[in-house]
């Protein structure tokens, strides 16, 4: 009889190092997998606003604040929801600004995200339902690549397994962040077993998400915030799963994670906004564009900017958009012709009313002159009248 072996003929192995120093300068594979996910969500960001109608760069203007907030939000609610750490008995409270030692809820990432987002819209005249929906596909897209910031980290694995994609796990140095521990040897020491790589579940859980948003999108045409919704959905439902088989240490309501109850109730947020908000998608159209100067009258050449000319036109932000239908968008690409602004619909029974008041002001103002002339004309007749004396009698 043969025993099969104890030792796992596959495994997924993990770095050692997540570090590398620059000179003085840590480089940290977690912030650099942020930074290349933030770049991929800013590029599918801005193709998906141009097909609305936003003028090119306007996901820059947008990331500007987006990208700050979102951190900033990520932070606060790892904070929160982990006050032990740095409020606790041996807990240390400047450690809370310490955002390079590890800590970012993506809860908070994307609260404080959409904050930062829509204050730059407001300032860009650009409705937020249009940069949210722009932001759905890419959104699940850089969070897949950041995951693997936590590969490089050694963290965010689940259970035991004897999977063939078992993940080979470090014990990290207290005493050298960002480095696996080493034996005398010098070899990195591993965790004992394989364990279920939790974090490439849910990268490839998001990558899933983005295709499905962008394919129900296509089909759908979904507007009005709907394409973010279901993100939002999508993105719950794979993380309500996945935090479930998370071990590592989290606070806990009613034996479940603090995450999966977060997982749970912001699905159901989402779904109730996907299933109440209905309306086509939103189309835009740029207000307050310059227009493009004319040659001077005459073909006087010598008042021409030959440099401007060369340097080419420069694109300028418009003041604002205006929301207009597919049909419309699509006339103005194809013809340059701006839309004319429908004008407010008046309801019927508002219309009846004004013309009903507008006939009793009529009404009013000629029986007002009719007694007015009857008044005057009575007091003539009794004047002339009284004493039998006319009056220009009165004169002579």
């Amino acid at each position: 009889m043969t025993l099969a072996p104890m030792t796992p003929l596959a495994a997924l192995p993990s770095p050692s190092t997540a570090v590398w120093q620059l000179g003085p300068v840590p480089i940290r594979a977690y912030a650099l997998c942020i930074i290349v996910g933030i770049v991929v969500a800013c590029v599918v960001t801005e193709y998906r606003l141009r097909r609305r109608g936003v003028a090119p760069g306007a996901v820059l203007d947008i990331a500007v604040w987006a990208v700050p907030a979102g951190i900033i939000g990520a932070r606060i609610y790892h904070v929160i929801t982990s006050p032990e750490k740095y409020f606790g008995a041996d807990g240390q409270p400047l450690k809370a600004f310490a955002i390079w030692e590890g800590g970012l809820g993506i809860w908070g990432a994307v609260a404080g995200g959409a904050v930062g987002a829509w204050f730059a819209a407001r300032q860009l005249g650009i409705p937020f339902a249009v940069v949210a929906d722009a932001l759905a596909p890419g959104l699940p897209l850089a969070q897949a690549i950041g995951r693997f910031g936590n590969w490089f980290n050694n963290e965010l694995y689940g259970g035991r397994t004897s999977v063939p994609w078992g993940l080979e796990v470090h014990v990290m140095d207290p005493d050298n962040p960002g480095h696996a521990l080493r034996d005398d040897a010098g070899n990195p020491v591993l965790q004992p077993g394989l364990y279920h790589p939790a974090f490439l579940y849910e990268a490839l859980w998001n990558i899933g998400v983005a295709a499905l948003v962008v394919a129900l999108d296509r089909k759908l045409r979904l507007g009005r915030g709907r394409a973010f919704a279901l993100y939002v959905m999508g993105y719950t439902a794979g993380r309500f799963w996945i935090e479930l088989m998370r071990t590592d240490e989290a606070n806990h309501i009613l034996g479940l994670r603090l995450n999966v109850w977060t997982a749970a109730l912001v699905f159901l947020g989402a779904l109730v906004y996907f299933l109440r908000v209905r309306g086509p998608r939103e189309y835009l159209i740029p207000v307050g564009a310059p227009a493009t100067p004319a040659p001077p009258a005459g073909g006087d050449v010598s008042q021409v900017d030959l440099s401007a000319r060369e340097a080419g036109a420069q694109p300028v932000a418009p003041e604002g958009y205006r929301v207009v239908s597919e049909e419309q968008f699509r006339t103005y690409r194809e013809t340059g012709e701006v839309p004319a602004e429908e004008p407010p619909a008046t309801d019927e029974a508002d219309r009846d009313a004004t013309d009903e008041a507008d006939r009793d002001a009529t009404d009013e103002a000629d029986s007002d002159a009719t007694d007015a002339t009857d008044r005057d004309a009575t007091d003539e007749t009794d004047r002339a009248g009284a004493g039998g004396v006319r009056p220009a009698d009165r004169d002579s």
